[in-house]
């Protein structure tokens, strides 16, 4: 499990939403990438994946990608190029624009998804289960309902 990002003395009320929600979104991710480097990638870094995460299934422009994971073009660049040279990605024409291309996801990138798929199954699992199926079913309704007006991806 992963280590807090709050000292245990300050108790959980104190804590603001943010950082609420952010402590179990870090357990969670911990948790996907000790997977995936027990399965043989452990070279994907919290930064490249969620690039990666936001790569749509018939490939997606750069710009789309930056503008998705909330960084410059410059910085998505940078980050697809050490997904290319670790095969999880490739560059490809967009057949909709000669002067475009496209970023789309490899065999090899293809290969970690059900990998992180799974050990978000387990986790939501462990979290209803200790939350109980009611509350989760209200967590995730907030959740997605909070995405109205804080995700322009949606």
């Amino acid at each position: 499990m992963s280590r807090s990002a709050v000292p245990e003395d300050v108790p959980a009320d104190e804590l603001n939403i943010g950082l609420l929600l952010y402590i179990p979104y870090r357990a969670l991710e911990e948790r996907v990438f000790a997977a995936l480097a027990e399965a043989g990638y452990g070279d994907v870094t919290p930064a490249q994946a969620r690039v990666f995460q936001r790569i749509g299934p018939n490939g997606s422009r750069l710009t789309d990608l930056a503008a998705a994971a909330q960084i410059t073009k410059q910085t998505a660049g940078f980050l697809v190029d050490r997904l290319e040279r670790a095969r999880y990605v490739e560059r490809i024409p967009d057949p909709t624009d000669a002067r475009a291309r496209l970023v789309r996801v490899t065999e090899r990138g293809a290969a970690t998804i059900p990998i992180g798929a799974r050990v978000i199954a387990e986790i939501e699992a462990e979290w209803a289960a200790h939350l109980g199926q009611r509350r989760m079913a209200q967590l995730r309704a907030a959740l997605t309902r909070l995405r109205e007006i804080t995700d322009p991806y949606r």
